[in-house]
This record gives C-alpha cells, structure tokens and sequence, in this order.
C-alpha cells in the first residue's frame, strides 16, 4: 500500500555562491548578504567579502511548511552594504518551486544540486550568477498495512518412543557392520601390498 503523504514538508535551501555580480560599492570592498523569502517566511544570510569575483556563503535555510498550495517561487535578494547610506541593491533571483514540491511529495523526498541561476537587475537585464542546491522532504504518516497469515497444521502425530530406539539401533548396528567389513577388507588390500 502506499503512503499517505500529508500537505506540508520541509525546504532546505543551500545558498553557495555567486559570480560575476554587478558591484554598487563606489569606494572600499563591497560586503554581500541574500535577503530570501518564500512565503510568509524571510530569512538573512551572513555577510560576505569578495575574492577573485566570486563570492561565497555557504548557508542553508530551512523552511517548514503545513501548506504548500499556495506557494510557487522562492526569491533571492542580493544586496551590497552601504557604509553612509542604505544598502544597495545589487539584483534578485526568483526560482519556481512548484515542480519540486510536486515532485517532492510524489517521491517523499528530492534533491536539487546546486546550480547557477541568473541574477536580474533592476532594468531586467542579468547580471552574474548566483549558486543554490534544494531538497525538499514531504512530511510523511506511513500506513501500516497488516496481513494476518493462518498456520496450516502439518504435524504429524509421533510414534512411540520405543519405535523411535529401535529404529536408531537399526541404523547403528548396520552402520557398525558396514564399517568393519571396510577395514577388514583395507587390512587384507593392505598386507597383500606389503
């Protein structure tokens, strides 16, 4: 039988890097955060430096739902701290999670390595690319299906115990025979040789 899989889950986001990314820093080293959001759900990623155009964080989020109708993008905001003024915004990536859920909750379980997606700027060109890998768990209440299994009765009733002796000596005494009549005749075999 199969499972019952309940509306909810858990998505597990693994934000790795980016690439190539427009810089809004006009003096000192730009510093980046993601700003994520799916749902009613945000969350922030650390801060990062820059080194040899890419840029790494290495995070993961989780986001636990009861509901998943509802949702169908995950948005990434890619923003640049700003020394005297307010944080710049550097572009945004919004991935489609619908086929993942689907496909998540249809197998119990799925995982997106991580891949590059297209950072979009504000006049919609792209930009840069920015890393990220998924996996998603249905919530999952097994149900057990139980069979019940009826023992046939192949028993046999057993014979008298004294039945059972002397069908043991029978067998013991033929083989003591047997037995003797093989090394008297490997004695003779033997000595005729010498």
């Amino acid at each position: 039988m199969k499972p019952y899989i309940k509306g909810g889950g858990t998505l597990e986001v693994l934000l790795v890097d980016a690439e190539d990314i427009r810089h809004t820093n006009v003096l000192g080293t730009p510093a980046y955060y993601v700003i994520l959001e799916c749902g009613t759900q945000v969350y922030r990623s650390k801060k990062s430096s820059e080194e040899d155009e890419k840029v790494c964080w290495n995070e993961k989020f989780t986001f636990e739902f009861s509901d998943w109708k509802n949702l169908t993008h995950l948005k990434f905001r890619i923003m640049d701290t700003e020394m005297f003024t307010d944080d710049g915004f550097v572009g945004e990536t919004m991935i489609h999670i619908g086929g993942i859920i689907t496909e998540g909750k249809d197998r119990g379980f799925i995982e997106v390595k991580p891949a590059p997606y297209n950072v979009v700027l504000e006049d919609d060109t792209y930009k840069g690319e920015i890393k990220i890998g998924f996996r998603f768990v249905a919530n999952k209440e097994a149900v057990v299906n139980t069979r019940e299994y009826l023992a046939e009765n192949n028993t046999k009733p057993r014979g008298s115990i004294c039945r059972t002796i002397a069908n043991l000596w029978k067998g013991l005494r033929w083989r003591f025979l047997f037995c003797q009549r093989t090394d008297s005749n490997n004695s003779r075999k033997h000595i005729k040789e010498c």
